[in-house]
């Protein structure tokens, strides 16, 4: 029962301080010389856990908006078979060419304009820009080309489905990738202007609605009050912030501007495009990162770009390149066209201003000096044996924007011994011409000389029989055309406006 209390073993000798002479003092100075362990604050805890959060958050945040505007973006092949001979571009620092479509198509969101049988295949092009931006971004050119434009389209093969179609012969620009898709419609801009483009986008009616809303709507002006019914635009004379509905019926309206036709409608594109560049630089609007993800976000779910576009990296690389222009850098252009000859409803180019302008815009995207005109060539009139004057056909196309005009000018025609006349009403343009088909080049000399034209004003066309007299403005009265001298532009007279400039949009004047 004693047992329990024990001598120390081998193993407890020197276990205490004092199992040797001395060693107890050593001990108690080590022990003196540690410090005792310090806890840490819990301000400074709750601030370690609050920035992990934050840390945390805006990583998911982050990784989320990343995942959202990649699984936005919807791609499509660049071309639909057209050759290509230059490298690809580096968007960094290269000069940069952009085709920007704007798709009619009625399906998805789109439905409430239509049914999907308006629009055929992948639907047509609406709006049809060529965005050139300069290597030192320093330029930038906006180059619209008219829907009702007659091109020649080229051979394209459908990328999803394989199918080729045969090239066609003067059809309107817009139907261009109704059949084999966007990629044709690219084939079809390079061949017209003899440029390679390097990124297509195409965007839809909702992406209108939902950017104007984003931006909190656009300034517009319009010189008198506008009724359409057919687009649903409703604006009072002067200016008005336009967004959603009244921002796409701004746009798609075909009869409230100019003339009724698709230039008045480019001239207002052109004009909400600027004011839209306006406000995105005057208010800061892409320096707030909260209203540059919505718009990132609208811009990216209603938009279809190539493959080299198809990363948000890409397209915030293009977006850096835009923010930073100037708007009175922003050159707003209309191709050079005039009314066909064959269908004055229609548009063709005017030559040769249309080839200048492409060459210069091939040659430098910097468009402040004029082009060199290209000499004008009359055409060949050889000698040729008498003809019988009142057999030939002649058509009187007024496009003088006076109504009856084409009576008084058949008046002027029969007196010279042209009997055999048809009158058609045209949309306007500035200078008469004469137009041919093969066979007729003397009696569309005669008719020229008649009326005191000179030889660039006549022209060898297709898809008409005989000759056509085309009335325009200059032709308004009297007995021959008398131009006036046009004030040429410090852009050589292509540039419609800039970025910068307010423009009020002159209303339809004989409705609607």
């Amino acid at each position: 029962m004693f047992g329990s209390r024990k001598s120390p073993g081998p193993d407890q000798v020197g276990s205490s301080p004092s199992a040797y002479p001395g060693q107890g003092e050593l001990y108690a100075a080590s022990s003196r010389h540690r410090r005792p362990a310090r806890s840490v604050p819990r301000w400074l805890k709750a601030v370690t856990a609050v920035v992990s959060v934050l840390l945390l958050g805006a990583v998911a945040f982050g990784g989320y908006w990343a995942w959202r505007l990649q699984s936005n973006i919807s791609t499509s092949e660049l071309t639909a078979g057209g050759e290509r001979t230059e490298g690809a571009v580096n968007d960094s620092t290269d000069r940069l060419q952009i085709l920007v479509l704007g798709s009619d198509t009625r399906d998805g969101s789109n439905s409430q304009y239509g049914s999907a049988e308006d629009s055929s295949g992948y639907g047509q092009s609406d709006v049809m820009m060529l965005l050139d931006i300069s290597a030192d971004n320093k330029h930038v050119n906006v180059v619209s080309f008219p829907r009702d434009l007659l091109v020649n389209v080229p051979a394209c093969t459908d990328p999803k489905t394989k199918q080729a179609y045969p090239g066609r012969q003067d059809v309107m620009i817009n139907s261009a990738m109704a059949q084999a898709g966007i990629g044709c419609a690219v084939d079809t801009v390079n061949k017209l202007t003899g440029l390679e483009v390097d990124h297509v986008m195409m965007a839809d009616f909702n992406a209108v609605k939902e950017l104007s809303n984003a931006v909190g709507g656009v300034e517009v002006c319009v010189s008198d009050a506008v009724h359409d019914p057919d687009s649903g635009l409703n604006l009072p004379a002067g200016t008005s912030q336009v967004q959603g509905e009244q921002a796409l019926a701004f746009l798609r309206t075909r009869h409230a501007f100019a003339n009724g036709g698709d230039l008045g409608r480019i001239q207002a594109q052109q004009g909400f495009l600027a004011s839209l560049s306006r406000k995105l630089k005057s208010e800061g609007t892409l320096g707030n990162p909260q209203k540059t993800l919505t718009i990132a976000d609208t811009i990216t779910k209603n938009l279809t770009v190539d493959s080299g576009l198809s990363s948000v990296p890409s397209l915030l690389t293009i977006a850096n390149r835009l923010k930073s222009i100037d708007p009175a850098n922003i050159n707003f252009i209309t191709t050079p066209t005039m009314p066909a000859p064959q269908d004055p409803n229609r548009l063709t180019l005017d030559e040769p201003a249309a080839s200048n302008f492409f060459s210069a815009l091939r040659n430098s995207p910097d468009l402040s000096q004029p082009a060199p005109a290209a000499p004008t060539q009359a055409p060949a009139t050889p000698a040729a044996p008498a003809y019988d004057k009142s057999l030939q056909p002649i058509s009187i196309a007024n496009g003088t924007g006076v109504a009856g005009r084409s009576n008084a000018i058949a008046g002027l025609l029969s007196d010279a011994g042209f009997t055999n006349l048809t009158k058609l009403q045209a949309q306007a343009q500035d200078k008469t011409k004469v137009y041919y088909s093969a066979g007729f080049e003397d009696v569309a000399a005669d008719v020229a000389a008649l009326f005191g034209l000179p030889a660039g004003s006549v022209q060898q066309v297709a898809n008409i029989q005989g000759v056509q007299l085309y009335a325009g403005t200059d032709f308004a009265t009297g007995t021959k055309p008398t131009a006036p001298p046009a004030a040429p532009d410090s852009s050589g007279g292509v540039v419609a406006q800039t970025g910068s400039d307010q423009t009020c949009q002159s209303a339809n004047p004989t409705g609607y």
